[in-house]
């Protein structure tokens, strides 16, 4: 490669003679160019249109500088290191636009190009998707073996995130990881039966995580499972067990964050990568990619064209997967994003495709549904298709010192929840590195699945549910049938169903297998009155299914109706916001909404009343430093200010009001702000103190200090 006529890079050494030229798209180590030691130079001119990253290791590695078109000199750096130092050298030839412009070119292509065929067969391709409603998100890999710890310290944060927490270089991680991974108790089959037992319908399991090992065999990038002692393919036995079971199958892949390879986003303790935690290349507010954008062209050519998409291409074509599950995309710029959905539409138009892969400029996704965020305890308001990602405990890879395990009662209710919004849950799982499923996740499914054993005709296939909300749980629907998901049975036997305006033709408990009609009656033309027993069925007490058969297309009044006795809970993401305004996460506590910002926006319930009734009502908030000024609550007619009080954990608003019988607007309004926004707002209760019917009033003596969850 020396004296190349009209070379794209030429350096110079200290005798002023060119020691090197380097021509377009090449990559060159100088051990292999045969070249001396000596890796200092007096100048460096790269070509007009060319790039050269310079690399202070060998096989590019270690501190990287990206030089432009021009001439540069040597010269003393604050840090040591002269940019004139290097090892290893890349080239390219990258086209001159920024980022925007780049997203902007393949927003275009795909919108007159490949988009709008890869939407013909959408409905056909996600349909089985929309009837499973419940699915198996596994984390399992090198960093298993860990259980979340590192030289004897808990590391903090996500397990599967050891490597990136604890700095790992790559031959420690090898020698600690690779060269150790030998999981004699992994059994495809039993986990696939515990899965289906579970009442889970498809499993996404990750093929490469961040760390950026193939847990299979990869013949395009051969940073693999033949590595190991393992020397088996665990996904090819997983899918041969998935076709056995008729589960559906399909890989988590990290196609954006990249910790092996020297040119991807994320590893900036072995490399000067951007897109990790020392935010290299990131300005004020901005992502590497819009701050420079001529280190993309590096990260497209060398990262995405040739381990990404091969890999994604591979998993293809070696095991047909029915989904494939993408993280992390603003870790690249939406144009990659764009290019990685494209290959895939082309190479298999079948696939499930997450709306994390490509999202941005005014679109949710251009793959299939959109993805909530992480480890949700509240479903945030979405649209279309979506889905929901909880774990067992708070970590997705196995950790042996997280003993946050929630109750399966909490997953029921959620996975409810999740199908009452037209949504689906992938509940995560972190088996052990040596294969075992941890027992606490054991439990978990094992009575998961005994609810849906019995219940699960409530969630497969059904759909949005049109009901409001009700005090008493949730409700899903499938054609003219709803299902009532009963949390806290009615103490009395008398579960109101309001807002339905059809007749009622059947109504019965899911699980009785006798399916005894239940008595059942209008209040008035859209409430009903179901008649239960005075005690739950078992063994369903977190949640309990009244199945209700109506005639005809089932047609409902919008508004809450208010139950007469007990708590009424408000919660944030059921409201109406004014626009500007923002969600939390949905994680447990960030349940709110926030971004109060102008005294024109306003947070609002519809409700209903069959009675006059004398209330009590809390309103739950937060306002932390910066926040603050003066709410104004109002109900109907009525209506009650209150200072907003700041840095407290939780506060409320509490106050008594008479509403009316009949449909009327619960309202939270800004009158005053005086720091930049006003609060968080988690949820309002109302608890009816005095009902007043026919002329006649009844009291109610209970306990009103719950403020909802």
């Amino acid at each position: 490669m020396k004296n190349v006529v009209q070379a794209a890079v030429r350096l110079t050494g200290p005798d002023g003679q060119v020691e090197l030229s380097v021509g377009e798209y090449s990559q060159s180590s100088f051990k292999e160019l045969g070249l001396k030691e000596s890796s200092t130079y007096n100048s460096i001119h790269v070509a007009k249109g060319y790039q050269a990253i310079l690399y202070v290791e060998d096989h590019f590695r270690g501190k990287s500088t990206v030089l432009c078109e021009g001439l540069y000199e040597k010269r003393e750096r604050a840090d040591g290191i002269s940019p004139l130092e290097l090892k290893s050298i890349r080239v390219i030839h990258p086209v001159n636009l920024s980022a925007e412009e780049r997203d902007h070119q393949e927003i275009e292509r795909a919108i007159h190009e490949w988009w709008p065929q890869s939407l013909e067969n959408m409905e056909s391709r996600i349909a089985w998707w929309r009837e499973a409603r419940f699915g198996c998100f596994i984390h399992w890999g090198l960093y298993s073996l860990s259980g979340g710890r590192w030289k004897g310290s808990k590391s903090e944060g996500y397990a599967e995130h050891l490597m990136r927490a604890k700095k790992i270089r790559l031959q420690e991680y090898q020698e600690t990881f690779i060269d150790k991974f030998h999981p004699q108790k992994f059994n495809a089959e039993s986990w696939v039966q515990l899965i289906k037992a579970a009442g889970m319908k498809y499993i996404v399991i990750t093929a490469k995580h961040h760390d950026g090992f193939a847990l299979y065999p990869s013949d395009v990038y051969p940073y693999d499972i033949r590595m190991t002692p393992f020397q088996r393919d665990p996904l090819l036995e997983l899918k041969e067990a998935c076709a056995k079971h008729d589960i559906k199958y399909g890989f988590y892949y990290s196609h954006a964050f990249d910790w092996e390879h020297p040119d991807a986003p994320g590893n900036d303790w072995e490399y000067s990568n951007p897109g990790g935690d020392l935010r290299l290349y990131e300005g004020e507010g901005k992502l590497w990619f819009t701050e420079h954008p001529e280190l993309v062209p590096r990260v497209a050519d060398y990262y995405v064209d040739r381990k990404s998409i091969p890999q994604i291409l591979e998993l293809i074509d070696k095991y047909e997967p029915d989904i494939l599950w993408f993280d992390t995309p603003h870790k690249l710029p939406l144009s990659e994003n764009l290019r990685i959905l494209e290959a895939i539409r082309k190479a298999d138009d079948r696939i499930v495709i997450n709306g994390r892969l490509a999202a941005g400029q005014d679109y949710d996704t251009f793959a299939d549904y959109v993805n909530t965020g992480d480890r949700a305890h509240e479903i945030i308001p979405c649209e279309g298709d979506w889905e929901t990602i909880p774990t067992t405990n708070e970590s997705y890879g196995y950790s042996i010192d997280d003993d946050s395990h929630k109750p399966a009662s909490e997953f029921i209710q959620l996975l409810v929840k999740a199908a009452a919004r037209g949504g689906n849950m992938l509940m995560n799982l972190g088996p052990k590195g040596d294969g075992a499923i941890d027992e606490r996740d054991i439990a978990i499914l094992h009575e998961i699945g005994a609810w849906l054993e019995v219940n699960g005709e409530s969630i497969y296939g059904t759909s949005r549910s049109p009901l409001e909300v009700h005090q008493w749980g949730e409700s899903t629907r499938k054609g003219n049938m709803l299902y009532l998901h009963v949390f806290d049975w009615p103490q009395d036997g008398k579960l109101v169903l309001g807002g339905l305006m059809n007749h009622i033709r059947k109504a019965w408990i899911l699980s009785e297998n006798s399916r005894k009609a239940l008595v059942t009656r209008r209040l008035n033309y859209c409430d009903w009155i179901i008649d239960l027993p005075l005690s739950p069925p078992t063994p369903s007490s977190c949640c309990s299914v009244i199945a209700v058969e109506v005639v005809g297309e089932p047609r409902v009044r919008s508004g809450r109706l208010i139950g007469e006795r007990g708590i009424n809970v408000f919660r944030s993401f059921d409201a109406i916001v004014s626009e500007g305004m923002r969600y939390g996460d949905g994680k447990k506590g960030n349940e709110y909404i926030d971004h109060w910002t102008s005294t024109k926006q306003r947070v609002t319930w519809k409700i209903r009343a069959n009675h006059s009734m004398r209330v009590k009502l809390v309103l739950k908030y937060k306002a932390l430093d910066g926040m603050g000024g003066v709410v104004q609550v109002e109900l109907g007619d009525k209506m009650y200010q209150e200072p907003i009080i700041t840095g407290t954990d939780y506060a409320a608003v509490e106050t008594e009001f008479t509403i009316g019988a009949g449909k009327q607007d619960l309202s939270i309004v800004a009158v005053q702000i005086d720091g930049t926004e006003l609060m968080r707002i988690y949820s309002v209760t109302i608890s009816p103190l005095e009902v007043y019917e026919d002329g006649k009033r009844e009291t109610f003596e209970r306990d009103l200090t719950d403020v909802g969850n």
